[in-house]
């Protein structure tokens, strides 16, 4: 479909789906109407669109209310609110509750979609959250002057002048310089974030005991020695905080903690997520448990890098996960574990994802304590 000629253009890919009018456009609920005189642009019974940036994730999309989008001859409700600016309409279901998606999914792509607007735009959220909205209040202001309006249960026909229906999505936490207007990358969008959360580091600062934040698992793959590891961070000279999830579910003031941080640990998992907070130059440890050695590449390793963090990573031993003495050293669950994943997704997670804590090898996690002094250029005390 051609937007000049129709007033509407939709384009999908793998993990997302948008449309773009640039025609009025009503919005009652969740229906979406675009008069046009044009015929059979979109199909008679219309089109329908699930606006969260996780498309080829059918558990995600469970979670996403879908939107019709009514075109050509249908009757329109009467306005009953009346916009100046276009809108963006985009659900905060799906994954919502995983910091990871919540940015991954949500975030970056809104930051993809609406950025260029310079917050002439309104955000229509459906399957609203009102702890959603609070979290990440700051954000939503800071790309859009205008208040944002609740979809759900809502029974007002409220009237745009234009649309953008979904949003825009490259990879995971990142974006993609050459397909974004003015051409914004990653650290674009760091440097909006230490905006709006008022963030004072921009690079890591040398200072005598350079702080360690440890991110602080309390379901699965925990650090069951993480006593005896802060002991040794701070022999070592670090001032150790712990965040426990409770600590980073305020993010207005955990922003900020990271923010003040040279070196983040934690094992693979969503709250590594933070690293986006990071100051430019510091450190990301990944404790990788067995078998999540792809996955704590491709969403938090790869990412970080491109970030301006310094990534490090800690492989576990197969006898350092509780895996080790559950099964046994023979069984496939430690000998193979692409064998396990080869029975299927749901399979694998319940065992190396949902199932396993760690115990750290502490002469050996040293070592990777050490080379993070050596990278912020801090002497190493002596054994």
């Amino acid at each position: 479909m051609q937007l000049e000629t129709t007033g509407i253009s939709c384009h999908s890919e793998l993990h997302f789906e948008i449309c773009l009018a640039n025609k009025p456009v009503r919005v009652n609920s969740h229906k979406i109407y675009i008069p046009s005189n044009q015929n059979q642009t979109i199909r008679k019974e219309g089109y329908i669109i699930k606006p969260y940036a996780r498309k080829d994730d059918v558990t995600a999309m469970k979670y996403v209310t879908p939107l019709h989008i009514l075109h050509n001859n249908y009757r329109s409700p009467v306005c009953q609110c009346i916009h100046r600016v276009p809108a963006v309409i985009f659900s905060s279901g799906g994954f919502t509750g995983n910091i990871f998606h919540e940015f991954n999914d949500i975030i970056i792509p809104l930051f993809i979609t609406s950025r260029h607007f310079n917050r002439r735009i309104q955000f229509v959220i459906t399957d609203f959250k009102p702890w959603w909205f609070r979290k990440y209040h700051r954000i939503l202001t800071h790309l859009s002057q205008y208040e944002v309006i609740n979809l759900t249960g809502s029974k007002i026909v409220h009237c745009f002048p234009a649309a953008v229906i979904g949003l825009r999505y490259h990879d995971n936490l990142a974006l993609n310089a050459t397909e974004v207007p003015k051409g914004i990358s990653i650290k674009d969008f760091q440097q909006f974030l230490r905006e709006s959360y008022r963030l004072k580091i921009k690079k890591v600062m040398k200072m005598e005991n350079p702080r360690l934040l440890l991110i602080s698992r309390r379901k699965t793959r925990m650090i069951l020695n993480e006593a005896s590891m802060v002991k040794m961070m701070e022999e070592l000279g670090f001032q150790v905080t712990i965040a426990t999830p409770k600590r980073m579910s305020n993010l207005d003031d955990f922003a900020n903690i990271v923010n003040s941080c040279s070196v983040m640990v934690g094992a693979h998992g969503a709250g590594l997520t933070n690293e986006l907070f990071l100051p430019n130059g510091a450190i990301m440890i990944q404790v990788v448990p067995l078998g999540l050695d792809w996955p704590s590449s491709t969403y938090f390793g790869g990412p970080g890098s491109e970030m301006g963090v310094q990534y490090l990573e800690y492989k576990i031993q197969p006898e350092e996960s509780n895996l080790f003495e559950l099964y046994g050293r023979e069984h496939p669950v430690i000998k193979d574990p692409m064998s396990i994943f080869m029975q299927g997704y749901r399979a694998a997670r319940a065992v190396y994802v949902d199932g396993q804590n760690v115990t750290i090898n502490l002469v050996r996690f040293r070592e990777i304590l050490v080379e993070a002094l050596e990278l912020l250029g801090h002497p190493i005390p002596s054994s």
